[in-house]
């Protein structure tokens, strides 16, 4: 027998040395039990001559603190992408935040009717703020607009067709297909058009008895120029509406106020969309909206009152802080308090105010750094191809290198003409002096 297996210390023994004091005895005993198999097993195999046990409890000490330190972790998004999906796409609002959190740390009247004392509809909340912005019947929240997407075709096209334009057949991050998901949802896809070109007598010529509804998919991250033609949503409307059939927009992101620069000629905000109505539409919560993580479902009352009858709705229920923070970012809106809207805020930023930013690091530091006028995207799957301006800051030396350094002190940035560069436009006015403290240990 190895003579190393008698080395190995009694674990009951081992766990009270005094390295290991004021740790869980439970998580601790977990760890080590887990470091002997592992120990037996390298033993077995000839992998070790001999056992340290300084090394051994060193080694244990790292795993414990592994296991308890989060995955989650924030970062200093320095891309200039402002609806990030990758880092979390929108941000929420520290007093929105503030606010909801109070709710959710007591009990709240999240389905009780305060008024008549019994059980109350946990949707109503949000409904009610967001029917009044935006001037429609009824509203639904679910957990992500793909979620609404399939409820509302399984609630309305079960086993029906559904006519959609080729040139909207998307995919988008996640591999999240149309197709596949109108497949699940037991709606049957009839294609209509070309890639390019798709016309309003397309979808009049494939309607027939067993046509449930009209599909317009907003194509969020890519755009078709050139030879091409789409048949506006009001089209599709009015047609439905004829035909006496349904018409559904899948909005994918939806902005309220007027943005800036090239992007508020791009296409039309949710205001303008909703003069004429389709029947239903939805869109995200989290992207330009710039809430957190949600479905949100705009129609008529009676075709809300479907949707919450369904019983898949139940699998994508949100919770009582999704629907705080909803309900806070609503009242923003309709007070018109844009800065209560981060992403929005960003978006809006001029020039001059990065540029301020730019400087101040710059004068910070003491290192050659270049300010420079530079563009960048929304992201978050909006306004596919629009650039807008920006003030990047432009390091010297490797940039694959710089690039790994800095993400070592989670500040994300990007790569630009071969130049490691870190975009003004997402950074956050709080992270100016931890920023400039990392900036001074990576080049130093």
């Amino acid at each position: 027998m190895n003579n190393l297996y008698r080395k190995i210390p009694k674990i009951d023994t081992f766990i009270n040395k005094k390295e290991f004091q004021g740790l869980s005895k439970p998580l601790l005993t977990k760890v080590v039990k887990n470091y002997v198999d592992k120990l037996r097993r390298d033993i077995k195999d000839n992998k070790i001559e001999d056992i340290d046990i300084d090394k051994m409890v060193l080694q244990i000490i790292k795993e414990y603190k592994k296991i308890l330190e989060p995955s989650i972790k924030s970062v200093i998004n320095a891309t200039g992408i402002t609806i990030h999906t990758n880092l979390g796409r929108s941000l929420i609002d520290e007093k929105i935040f503030e606010k909801a959190k109070d709710i959710c740390t007591s009990y709240c009247n999240l389905e009780f009717d305060m008024e008549q004392g019994k059980r109350g509809d946990r949707y109503e909340h949000t409904a009610k703020h967001l029917s009044f912005l935006f001037g429609c019947e009824d509203v639904l929240v679910v957990n992500n607009n793909a979620a609404a997407v399939f409820l509302i075709l399984n609630t309305f096209a079960k086993d029906r067709e559904v006519i959609v334009s080729r040139g909207e057949l998307v995919e988008i991050g996640g591999s999240f297909r149309i197709p596949e998901v109108m497949k699940s949802s037991q709606a049957k896809l009839i294609e209509v058009g070309t890639t390019n070109k798709t016309k309003l007598s397309d979808y009049k010529n494939a309607i027939n008895e067993d046509t449930a509804m009209l599909m317009k998919v907003h194509k969020s991250n890519y755009s078709i120029e050139g030879f091409s033609e789409e048949v506006d949503i009001n089209e599709i409307t009015k047609l439905a509406k004829t035909k006496n059939i349904l018409d559904y927009y899948d909005l994918g992101s939806a902005y309220l106020p007027t943005l800036p620069y090239n992007l508020k000629n791009a296409e039309p905000s949710i205001f303008d969309i909703l003069k004429n109505p389709p029947s239903l539409l939805s869109f995200s919560g989290d992207k330009l909206f710039g809430s957190i993580q949600a479905g949100i479902i705009i129609g008529k009352k009676k075709l809300i009152a479907k949707l919450k009858k369904n019983q898949i709705l139940r699998m994508f229920r949100v919770d009582k802080l999704t629907l705080s923070i909803l309900e806070y970012t609503a009242i923003s809106y309709i007070k018109q308090s844009y800065d209560n809207i981060p992403s929005l805020k960003m978006i809006c930023q001029n020039e001059n105010i990065l540029l301020e930013r730019a400087n101040k690091i710059k004068n910070s530091i003491n290192a050659q750094i270049k300010i420079k006028e530079s563009y960048t995207f929304i992201g978050g799957g909006t306004f596919p191809n629009r650039k807008i301006p920006t003030i990047v800051i432009e390091f010297t030396g490797d940039a694959i290198s710089l690039q790994t350094k800095f993400r070592k002190y989670s500040v994300i940035g990007r790569i630009e003409n071969d130049r490691f560069v870190l975009d003004t436009r997402t950074i956050m006015d709080k992270e100016m002096e931890k920023l400039i403290s990392i900036i001074k240990k990576v080049i130093s």
